[in-house]
């Protein structure tokens, strides 16, 4: 019996969508196996939603901040990222566009990376794929 996946969806924000410099990064605070660990903020698409409603409610809840979505970073899975055996996830490059990024909820510290600092934290391992794919998005000044 196949399980059913969960579509989970995730933010990649940046300081610019046209040409970004840097991401920002949040560190878990929960639950216990995840925390200290470092992710793209984001969550589970609920009943009814489609991904992007999903990623504007899950960036208002988790930094209380309004965003504009950009392009998606496609992954290897029919667009999506697996990053469990039973989550894959969707990304999108987005910008705050009202609000200024707080950790509120499931974070306790955010942190804006240029290319050259991605690994200086510890990501999440499903987070470390897609965090490779975006280092080569960003631009270096």
């Amino acid at each position: 019996m196949q399980q059913t996946l969960i579509d989970v969806v995730a933010a990649a924000i940046v300081d610019d969508l046209a040409r970004p410099t840097r991401l920002l990064a949040a560190r878990r605070s929960a639950p216990p196996a995840l925390a200290g660990r470092w992710e793209l903020p984001g969550g589970k698409v609920e009943p009814g939603e489609t991904h992007v409603e999903a990623l504007r409610r899950e960036l208002v809840e988790e930094l209380g901040v309004r965003v504009d979505v950009g392009a998606e970073v496609p992954g290897p899975d029919d667009g999506a990222w697996p990053i469990t055996e039973r989550h894959r996830m969707r990304v999108w490059f987005v910008l705050p566009s009202d609000g200024t990024p707080e950790p509120l909820q499931d974070h306790d510290e955010l942190r804006w990376l240029t290319a050259a600092e991605l690994d200086d934290v510890p990501w999440l391992d499903g987070d470390v794929r897609i965090v490779t794919a975006l280092a080569g998005r960003l631009t270096r000044d």
